[in-house]
């Protein structure tokens, strides 16, 4: 049986942590564990799941939740309340049912004080794993024979009708989503017609119905080129003397959103050397299979800007597709020809893996995410397949997985602190702190023992990197990647706490650290008055001209969000209460700009975009809070009456 371990860090001597694993989650298998009733109860979750899955995507996370519940002996013994309809909701029923949603909500917090959640969705993060570990000789390694069964189980619980598979567990059908997944079942030792219900014959049929993989999106044709199964000469050049630009040039690296250049930075590793993985007789089979034309009489000049309408949620602008045919034309026959290939590409990649240590080496081999983790994991392990990089990387693949009762699949990253900030601050509204003092002094102790205290290694600037100190992670602190709205609710939250008896809710944070808090969140705020997520936005935003990504959007460089400036002004708001003469000036100019930013963000039908528009009552929640925080109210402030007034046609 699978079991979720909390704050391990194994026997690994490729393994290390800041602050003994805190945080840290990871599932492993027990042949011997479970009694006959667990097992049944587990078997009757993934039922209930394959049941309903043509209603909800998304699955409940109820694996981990069960194991909690029974490793606490957790019996509800508040009743459930029932209000009929048209029935008047009293403060005792609303109390009962807050009482009741605490009880569960505090057992279901891990031992270290998080609360372990899945931070999935996109369909596209496992596969380039399971190719890496392909390529490298440590699929069986990785990727056991009880992991192969859970990964198929994910992949079978998200096959669409139609044969295909989506980049995200709710899309339809994509090219990315289908050949990537086609490959997987195949490195994992399937035939071309074997799975379940035809899954493979299915998938190739609408592969190939669609022109072949020739037609995948350029992240695609990044891995196949990799694996074997496309050519480098079929894609767009990825130069890695990008990396080694002079910083007056107007398109450099420390100018692009950290996500977008930790993707690239590899790749353009992996592109200048042109690696190929082994040629076996199964990537043979494989570009029979998925090609519609034999491969060796492909014109890979005409692919290269190719891409399925299932996949083409952004075009390239015609500006970038000159961009790229003069480097394809031009510049690369050039880079890679005596002597530009002995002055500059070998020294540009020399220099694109020094930063790729660099990254791997901040982030204790997690890397900043899912997408990112094989590419730098490929590129150690071409650089040296005996080295300690590679073999640290190895050893950090089992923060990425996450088992459900749909399958086991590949996290974005965990949100532990985030879902922690948040769920304190829910029992602390409840008012009944002395009633769950224990779970909130564990959560406590959690943001305070997450919190990052060093800017990242050496001259990080150098590096593209910004401060870090006093900031808190999405996910842990090893991961070590600053996020501004996350460390906005955790501080609100220590600041909350620290009005608090320590007897029940722990010692409060030192106020040293209070103020690396402050620093964190007056650094990044943007001259437009808003906030980012994880580094100071500022370039220009016709970059994103140069997105090169053909299914996301917004991707070159930071953006400034709603919630992250609200959240910041929620808790300056709190922080100057508790201390008024810490930075006053900067604080009421921070919060001045932020209100006018949400004032003008506002649309015209009073609501807001959450981050990267994903809902509009999640950035009209947020936008609403750090209005009023910031003292505006319903008569006052006409963008608050119009939020209210939107709020309002919502819940009707």
């Amino acid at each position: 049986m699978w079991r979720l371990k909390i704050a391990k860090g194994g026997d690994s001597p490729y393994i290390s942590s800041t602050n003994s694993y805190v945080g840290r989650q990871i599932w492993e298998f027990d042949p011997n564990a479970g009694t006959p009733e667990e097992l049944a109860e587990i078997e009757e979750a993934r039922q209930n799941y394959r049941n309903n899955s043509h209603q909800v995507k998304p699955s409940a996370d109820v694996l981990w939740r069960l194991q909690f519940l029974r490793e606490k002996n957790f019996k509800q013994t508040i009743p459930q309340v029932k209000v009929k309809d048209c029935e008047e909701i009293t403060c005792e029923t609303a109390t009962t049912a807050m009482r009741r949603a605490a009880h569960f909500f505090s057992a279901i917090q891990a031992s270290d004080g998080h609360w372990p959640s899945e931070n999935a969705g996109p369909f596209y993060f496992i596969q380039p794993f399971v190719m890496c570990c392909y390529i490298t000789g440590h699929l069986d390694t990785v990727f056991t024979a009880e992991h192969r069964k859970e990964v198929l189980r994910y992949f079978y619980n998200h096959q669409h009708e139609d044969g295909g598979w989506g980049m995200h567990i709710e899309d339809h059908s994509s090219m990315f989503g289908t050949v990537l997944t086609y490959i997987c079942f195949r490195l994992l030792g399937f035939g071309p017609d074997d799975g379940e219900n035809n899954a493979l014959a299915r998938a190739r049929k609408w592969i190939r119905d669609r022109g072949g993989v020739t037609y995948v999106p350029s992240w695609g044709k990044n891995w196949l080129s990799i694996l074997g199964v496309f050519d480098w000469s079929g894609i767009n050049p990825m130069p890695p003397e990008f990396w080694i630009l002079p910083s007056f040039f107007p398109i450099h690296p420390s100018k692009m959103w950290c996500y977008c250049r930790l993707v690239y930075m590899p790749l353009s590793y992996l592109y200048g050397k042109r690696f190929v993985g082994p040629i076996t007789p199964l990537i043979q089979q494989l570009r029979d299979e998925l090609h519609t034309q034999p491969y060796n009489e492909i014109n890979w000049r005409k692919v290269r800007h190719l891409c399925a309408k299932e996949d083409l949620y952004y075009p390239h602008p015609f500006v970038q597709d000159v961009l790229w045919d003069s480097l394809y034309l031009a510049t690369e026959p050039l880079l890679t020809r005596w002597p530009l290939n002995k002055l500059l590409r070998e020294r540009a990649l020399q220099e694109t893996m020094k930063l790729i240590h660099y990254e791997d080496e901040s982030s204790r081999y997690i890397t900043i995410g899912s997408v990112e983790k094989p590419l730098c994991m490929l590129a150690c392990w071409v650089e040296d397949p005996n080295g300690v990089p590679f073999k640290k990387h190895l050893a950090r693949i089992q923060d990425y997985f996450w088992l459900a009762e749909d399958g086991m699949k590949i996290q974005t990253f965990g949100s532990q602190v985030w879902d922690t900030s948040l769920g304190l601050q829910a029992l602390i509204a409840t008012n009944l702190i002395d009633e769950f003092g224990p779970t909130v002094a564990k959560g406590h102790h959690f943001l305070k023992k997450t919190q990052i205290k060093d800017n990242p290694l050496g001259d990080f600037k150098s590096m593209f990197r910004q401060i870090s100190k006093g900031a808190w992670p999405f996910s842990d602190q090893d991961h070590g990647w600053p996020v501004s709205d996350c460390t906005a609710e955790s501080f609100k939250c220590c600041l909350l706490l620290s009005m608090m008896h320590p007897d029940i809710v722990g010692e409060k944070m030192e106020p040293e650290w209070l103020f690396e808090a402050v620093n964190f969140i007056l650094f990044l705020q943007d001259n437009n008055g808003g906030l980012a997520v994880w580094e100071p936005a500022g370039a220009s935003l016709l970059l994103e001209w140069l997105n090169p990504v053909e299914f996301l959007e917004d991707l070159v460089v930071e953006h400034t969000y709603i919630e992250c400036t609200a959240a910041a002004i929620q808790a300056f708001v709190l922080f100057q209460k508790l201390y008024p003469n810490r930075r006053p000036k900067e604080i009421n100019n921070f919060i001045q700009k932020a209100v006018q930013y949400i004032e003008k963000e506002q649309l015209k039908d009073g609501s807001w975009y959450g981050n990267w528009g994903v809902c509009f009552i999640y950035g009209t929640f947020f936008a609403i809070g750090g209005l009023v925080a910031a003292g505006k109210t319903y008569e006052n402030s006409l963008p608050l009456r119009k939020a209210v007034n939107f709020s309002a046609k919502i819940a009707r």
